[in-house]
This record gives structure tokens, sequence and C-alpha cells, in this order.
């Protein structure tokens, strides 16, 4: 049996959805955070329930609040084999108008859920996400999992490497079989109405002005919701020994612009954006780039989807799930 948190996030679903499709029980939890549009979070559980209603379970609850965590997932503690911790607050931008809930969500929630399976009798892996954010100053891309990661630029990124250093100390100190993933800019259908790719969708949709961040200098690893799935169940195949704590950057290992992203969305809407240049946010890096060597010597992982491809996809899911929605 599979626990995954996060189910109706954006990651986390896709996660849940896969083990379904290969007939595992999975039971998911979600707090349904309003960060994003809740209805969307909700339309992600049906899709879950519809898939498999008899091998699906949802609850309720918030993973930082250890009575509703262990409340909701307590009876399955005898049958629980892995452990998809994706729970969490995103978002840089987010965290500097609200610091403290990234920490509480990322740092607590980390705690309470590696102390839940530290007891867990048949617990085999417990794999959790971290952030290719924690790659702060210091490090410069393509960034390997042993570069810098003490300088976080944000709050949001403090929390994130924050949960990393509580998975290693359970893994020292209780021996829990525990693995980290830092995913570098996941995008897709189902995805997070808060990312640049959505924005950029519904703002040509609605003839509104785009924003480009830096000027347009922006890039990132663009890395499509399917391979990020399976390099994270990748890892989830390979528990590591006693006492140690690895972490694999999850990404598609090469790095494009978000002005590039736009021309290939308006390619796709036939639509001509209107584009306003805006500074940087406070602690965003101008590249992210994942090195994934680590991950292709370990566990064989390949990127299958260019960014072209992935948006195709992700446009004809924002028609179909947008149809007659706001």
């Amino acid at each position: 049996m599979y626990v995954v948190t996060g189910a109706a996030g954006f990651i986390g679903f896709h996660l849940a959805r896969a083990l379904l499709a290969r007939g595992a029980a999975v039971v998911g939890v979600d707090d349904l955070n309003p960060y994003y549009d809740v209805g969307l979070k909700h339309a992600r559980l049906r899709h879950l329930t519809d898939l498999s209603p008899t091998a699906f379970a949802f609850h309720l609850a918030d993973v930082a609040d250890a009575a509703a965590f262990a409340a909701a997932v307590g009876r399955y503690a005898g049958r629980v084999t892995h452990v998809l911790h994706l729970a969490g607050q995103p978002g840089l931008r987010h965290s500097l108008a609200d610091p403290v809930g990234p920490v509480r969500a990322n740092v607590l929630g980390q705690a309470v859920v590696l102390g839940w399976a530290s007891d867990l009798p048949a617990l085999r892996h417990l794999v959790y996400a971290s952030s290719s954010s924690v790659y702060g100053t210091g490090s410069e891309p393509p960034f390997a999992e042993d570069a810098r990661a003490d300088g976080p630029t944000s709050a949001y990124a403090a929390s994130k490497r924050g949960a990393e250093l509580v998975a290693a100390a359970f893994a020292s100190a209780r021996g829990l079989p525990v693995t980290g993933v830092r995913p570098f800019t996941v995008y897709g259908p189902w995805g997070r109405p808060d990312m640049a790719y959505y924005e950029f969708t519904r703002r040509l949709l609605a003839g509104e002005p785009v924003r480009l961040h830096g000027g347009g200098r922006m890039r990132r690893d663009f890395t499509y919701v399917d391979d990020a799935v399976a390099g994270i169940l990748g890892v989830l195949e390979r528990p590591p020994g006693p006492g140690r704590h690895p972490v694999y950057n999850v990404g598609r290992g090469r790095s494009e612009s978000t002005e590039s992203l736009l021309r290939h969305l308006e390619r796709l809407l036939g639509a001509v954006a209107r584009v306003e240049f805006v500074p940087a946010t406070a602690g965003e890096r101008e590249v992210t780039e994942a090195d994934i060597a680590r991950l292709r010597t370990d566990t064989g992982f390949e990127p299958r989807v260019s960014l072209a491809e992935g948006l195709e996809r992700f446009v004809a899911w924002y028609h179909g799930y947008h149809r007659g929605r706001p």
C-alpha cells in the first residue's frame, strides 16, 4: 500500500494516478489548501476516484497537524510499504508575503510525516519532494546534488532545505529509509495555475498582457510531469542503505528561456502576446538547470518529452478542462 501526501496537488496527483495504473492501492492525503483554485484540486481527486474507486482512498488532513494526520492514516499503518510525501506549501513569490506558511507546512509537516513513517512495521521506502530552489547563493548551474545549498534566497527555499536536514536526521538517528528529490520546474496537464506556462496561456487566450520577469532573460529547466513522475518512481524503487539519505535532482537537464516558453504558447494558441517586461522577483535565480547524471546512473532515467511537445499536451488539456469554466 502507498500513501501519497499532497494527492490533490499537481505532482502528487500524477504520482497517485501512475500508481493506480499499476494496480496499487493508494491512500491520498491533502488539506485542500486554497493557495490556488480548490476546484482544480477537487477535479483531480474525482479523476483518481473514477480511475479506481476501490483502490483509491482519500482523507482530508493537514500533515503539519500531527493528531489530524495520525487520525487520517493510522488505520493503514500495518499495510503501508511506501510513502510519497508531496504535501507542502509551494511558491517562492508567495513566501515573500507569508514566510511562516512554508516553514510550518514544509518543515513541521516533514517532521510529522517522517515521525509517523518511522513506526511503520512494513515500510520499505519514503520519498519526499524538496525543490530546486535549495540551490541558492554560492552555487552555479547546472546544479549537481553536492552543490552548495546553504545560501537560501527565500523563506520557501529555506523551508525546503530545512526539510532535507530533518530527513537526514531521521535517516541517521532512526534508520528511516528516506530519499529526497529536487524537482525542476515541473509543468503539464492538471498543472498549477500560479506557474508561468499556465498563467501565460490564460492571459494569451484572454487578450491580457503577459508579464516576463527579469526582462525575458530567465531560464528554467522545464520538466514535463510524466518525466518527473518516472524519475521519482525510479527513485522510490531504490531504497537507501541504513543511515543513508540520498538526494536526487529530477529535471530535463537543460534550460530554456521563459521567452521561448511564451513563443511556443503563441504558436499553439494562435495568439500574439502583448509583453510587459518586469523585474525579477527577489530571491529568483536567473537560470536553473539540473545535473541529472546521478539519477541517470542510479535509475536509468532519461527525460523523453521536449518543451514543445509537453506544451502541446498541456494546451490540449487546458482547452478540455476549461471549456465552460472561467
